[in-house]
């Protein structure tokens, strides 16, 4: 990982445009190709990002010590960010190694037993492929197949956040590299989906789905019922 802070302009050419004016910034560029831009504020979100793959392309200041000027071209959209820097205040590089992922506490990892179990909770037809799914950033909650075969990569949360949704996101991009797999398609399963998640979901085509905890353990809800 790379860890660049810098006075820097910001300019997303895309779809949609944006501009991040001069300021102090930090600059995340991961192992995986993914470049982000930070303030000293909104916890982990970044002012701005590109997922991979992407490539860098860094164009020095001239003579006169003019501006470095960074392209940032996502390699399937073409979309780009532009950063413009006027002075590199830290620039440090670290080897970080394999994650280990994150371990889940036990309702979490409950839940993913539990829905494996009875995976057609998601849909008539679905079987089982495994849980714990491995893959080169770490272990895809569940893998399964619809009722038509298709490949679908499900991850678990006990309260679905934005986070989460970029976790499955990475994920579903490196499964749809495998010929034997794609197309895979994502489910996102909590017993409670922030708004801005299931937004952020749908968005990119990854389905939501809300678990209850008590029917998967086979508890009956204590209400009344008529017969």
């Amino acid at each position: 990982m790379r860890l660049v802070i810098a006075r820097c302009s910001v300019d997303y050419v895309g779809r949609l445009t944006a501009h991040l004016p001069m300021a102090p910034r930090l600059i995340l560029m991961k192992a995986d190709g993914s470049v982000s831009i930070h303030a000293d504020d909104r916890a982990y979100k970044p002012l701005n990002w590109m997922n991979p793959p992407c490539t860098v392309r860094e164009s020095p200041g001239g003579e006169d010590g003019g501006a470095t000027v960074w392209t940032v071209t996502h390699s399937k959209s073409g979309e780009k960010l532009v950063l413009t820097i006027e002075e590199v205040l830290h620039d440090s590089r670290h080897e970080l190694g394999v994650d280990p992922g994150l371990r889940k506490d036990g309702v979490e990892a409950h839940l993913q037993e539990l829905l494996a179990e009875h995976i057609t909770t998601l849909g008539e037809g679905y079987t089982l492929i495994r849980r714990e799914y491995p893959t080169a950033i770490g272990p895809v909650d569940i893998l399964c197949r619809d009722g038509d075969g298709a490949t679908v990569a499900v991850e678990i949360k006990r309260r679905g956040e934005i986070d989460g949704v970029e976790q499955l996101t990475r994920y579903l991009e490196l499964l749809n590299r495998d010929p034997t797999l794609r197309p895979v398609r994502g489910v996102f399963a909590a017993q409670e989906i922030r708004p801005q998640a299931r937004v952020l979901a749908t968005d990119r085509g990854i389905s939501c789905v809300t678990l209850d905890y008590d029917a998967l353990r086979g508890i009956e809800p204590d209400v009344m019922r008529l017969f």
